[in-house]
């Protein structure tokens, strides 16, 4: 039986959730509102847009912006429930301390497979992360070292706000900066039409966004199995870029943010993430 979020990562104190200090429950008269990834948006609206459906009179509102925003607005008080594709940072828990006495509660409600995308027409299938790193680097500029044709590679990636970029960052390149030469664009969504349309391209998002592309396989290293992005990989971790992807809420939850997120992590809700194209928690 799946478990109650109560029980979850439960790292708050045990207070009902408020908006911000001396406000009223969450779900008392506005609703909920959930913000932040974009790689998460699509799977959070269809989330809401369930629950409403089968709890009527509830009402929850999920817009993107990106993790780093969705963190901000946690912190500032702006909304209930943070989407995120990465953990938070040990300095953002320390904000919501300083304004709130608590260091947030974390609640793992999907996981993913952090996607490298390329044209559908590129004969490059599979990169380990080395070479995944040297291409962000800008140590390899031409898809020619890697068994593709003498042309350039056209690098496209995620603005820094997004928890994707950062995971990226932090996982492939060690924490270096991309090379210059990258463009950023807001949203994966972005991302996948730029190298759908970009022969030369390549580009990183979730897996549930790849459509019009073609996903490499990735390997730990030389010699070793190259791996696409599925449920079974990713639930075995043997896919490289394996991660969760998570709730974050200020204190721990009461009410109707409760109820959302232990159906978010049911039995239901996980069979519509993978219904999404996203990856179930188990």
């Amino acid at each position: 039986m799946m478990r109650s979020i109560v029980r979850a990562a439960a790292l708050g104190l045990g207070l009902a959730l408020f908006a911000g200090p001396g406000a009223s429950p969450v779900g008392a008269a506005r609703g909920i509102t959930v913000k932040g990834s974009d790689t998460m948006v699509i799977l959070g609206q269809r989330w809401a847009e369930t629950y409403m459906k089968s709890h009527p009179g509830r009402v929850i509102q999920v817009t993107g912006g990106g993790s780093g925003t969705g963190i901000a607005a946690l912190i500032n008080g702006t909304t209930d429930v943070c989407m995120s594709s990465r953990p938070m940072k040990e300095a953002e828990k320390l904000k919501l301390r300083d304004r709130y006495q608590t260091r947030g509660v974390e609640i793992p409600v999907a996981k993913d497979g952090l996607t490298v995308y390329v044209h559908s027409t590129n004969p490059v299938r599979e990169l380990t992360l080395a070479q995944l790193r040297d291409v962000y680097l800008g140590k390899v500029t031409n898809w020619k070292a890697m068994g593709g044709p003498d042309a350039a590679i056209v690098l496209y990636g995620r603005e820094n706000s997004s928890g994707t970029y950062v995971f990226f960052k932090d996982t492939i390149l060690g924490g270096r900066d991309f090379a210059p030469r990258t463009q950023t664009l807001p949203g994966t969504a972005a991302v996948v039409n730029a190298v759908a349309r970009d022969v030369h391209g390549i580009g990183y998002g979730g897996a549930a966004y790849g459509k019009g592309v073609r996903d490499v396989a990735l390997s730990f290293a030389p010699g070793k199995p190259a791996v696409l992005p599925t449920a079974a990989s990713v639930a075995d971790g043997s896919y490289p870029l394996s991660r969760h992807l998570y709730f974050y809420l200020r204190n721990r939850p009461a009410g109707e943010a409760k109820a959302f997120a232990d159906w978010v992590v049911s039995a239901e809700g996980q069979a519509l993430a993978s219904q999404v194209g996203y990856f179930p928690l188990r």
